[in-house]
């Protein structure tokens, strides 16, 4: 169903990646021993903390279809807004649940920290065969599997098709440079209005445009990583986003604050740059739009249709839960079967597109948008999905990478240090957090 080249180069540079990691930092995540509690008398039952849209119904679901696990759900923020916070500290203490959720970009830092524990044992190949090898690639680390994937998520563009044509804007724009001019049209026909919004609080979403624009910021050779995010792709995004806030063409906001909420149900922000899960948060966001609304490929430099990838979310068994085997039954069920998917889709909040491909029309069907009308949103993630960037790994320990730059993009949104200062600073924060681990980095 998708296009197989670029994603097999894609995900070759994340196994190398994962196989770089020094088998001293392995051993030290594998704290859980692989013990489970399901032989006990009657249900066994897990906790699971998750933010993903979708979820309560998911789980709801599936305690109605089996007796055998139990679930037991508490939701929690978004990793960006303190879930991975909340969840470190419980794993430090003792108390973490059995199993949460974890994005792709975050999973190799809960491993080098020893976060989370090797499910191998209960993934079969029959369960691995019916993921996405892209997506399963990108759990695996070391030879291990550390979690199981729920979604891949492609960029794409949303925008009011209502204030684009009131700005002369007759179709989305297919290039940045097009973007640009686009921009410029929105804010002329409306002061208040901008095309779209900066968040200085969501590192994920400029990396999105660095790995669309080729970067790639961690290699490896042997067991040492390569860091560099000072190449020409990254260059290019940050000068490009660095003049669109210095010419006041696109908003500064935190990602899903109340302000940025409040700018879209005023019509004051125009667009979101965003990724396939991103149609159903604005249609949970904005009822009162119902038809307004259309999706479109994310621009790209020179009009070929290229794609990173923005989150995605994985299931991860916390390092010392014994009831694994029990995690990864509801984990599979909610990824892999009909049902948990259709519950998923079907809840009115959550647009993800699945990791495993068989379920995609399952999606497709459950998929209601007022907010879209009748336009096949999957069709266009479907494409989106076999143009996303070859080569892009993330690294191992994202959580400092990502932090450094939300604080320094704090800064380059009100005047201070400007984008690629923030990445140069990132960098640096990295390599020193990758010494500390010891594990070994070169430029």
């Amino acid at each position: 169903m998708r296009k197989k080249g670029p994603n097999r180069a894609w995900s070759s540079g994340f196994v190398a990646a994962a196989t770089a990691l020094s088998l001293a930092t392995l051993s030290a995540c594998g704290a859980g021993d692989g013990a489970d509690a399901s032989g006990q008398d009657g249900p066994v039952t897990i906790t699971f903390w998750g933010w993903a849209k979708g979820t309560k119904e998911v789980v709801d679901a599936f305690n109605a279809d089996q007796s055998d696990v139990r679930v037991k759900f508490q939701e929690i923020p978004s990793g960006n807004a303190g879930g991975y916070a909340k969840i470190s500290n419980a794993v430090k203490a003792g108390n973490a649940p059995d199993l949460y959720n974890v994005e792709y970009p975050q999973l190799p830092d809960f491993v080098s920290r020893g976060a989370v524990q090797d499910i191998s044992k209960y993934v079969s190949a029959d369960v691995r065969s019916k993921y996405l090898p892209q997506a399963m690639r990108l759990t695996s680390l070391g030879g291990a599997t550390w979690a199981l994937p729920q979604d891949v998520a492609p960029q794409a563009f949303y925008y009011r098709k209502d204030i684009f044509k009131k700005a002369g804007i007759t179709s989305p724009p297919k290039t940045w440079d097009e973007f640009r001019a686009d921009a410029e049209k929105v804010k002329k026909a409306d002061p208040k209005a901008r095309i779209a919004t900066f968040f200085p609080d969501d590192p994920n979403t400029f990396e999105a445009m660095a790995w669309q624009a080729g970067a790639q910021w961690f290699k490896t050779e042997g067991e040492t990583w390569k860091v560099g995010f000072q190449d020409k792709a990254t260059r290019q995004a940050a000068g490009y986003w660095q003049k669109m806030v210095d010419d006041d063409l696109i908003h500064v906001m935190p990602s899903f604050s109340q302000q940025w909420t409040a700018s879209l149900q005023k019509g004051e922000t125009a667009g979101y740059l965003g990724a396939s899960w991103g149609a159903g948060v604005l249609d949970g966001t904005l009822p009162d739009q119902g038809g307004k609304w259309a999706a479109a490929p994310i621009p790209t430099t020179g009009g070929t249709a290229a794609s990173g990838m923005l989150g995605g979310t994985t299931f991860a068994v916390s390092k010392d839960s014994e009831k694994a085997e029990a995690a990864v039954k509801f984990a599979e069920w909610a990824t892999t079967t009909e049902a948990g998917i259709k519950a998923r889709i079907a809840s009115g909040t959550s647009s993800a597109y699945p990791a495993a491909p068989e379920l995609v029309p399952v999606a497709q069907r459950a998929f209601k948008s007022a907010l879209f009308g009748e336009q096949d949103v999957y069709g266009l993630y479907k494409d989106a999905t076999g143009t996303i960037k070859p080569d892009w790994s993330w690294g191992p320990v994202m959580g400092t990478t990502n932090n450094s730059l939300k604080d320094s993009f704090a800064k380059a949104g009100s005047g201070g240090d400007d984008i690629m200062a923030a990445v140069r600073e990132a960098e640096a924060a990295t390599k020193k957090e990758l010494g500390n681990r010891g594990i070994k980095v070169t430029d």
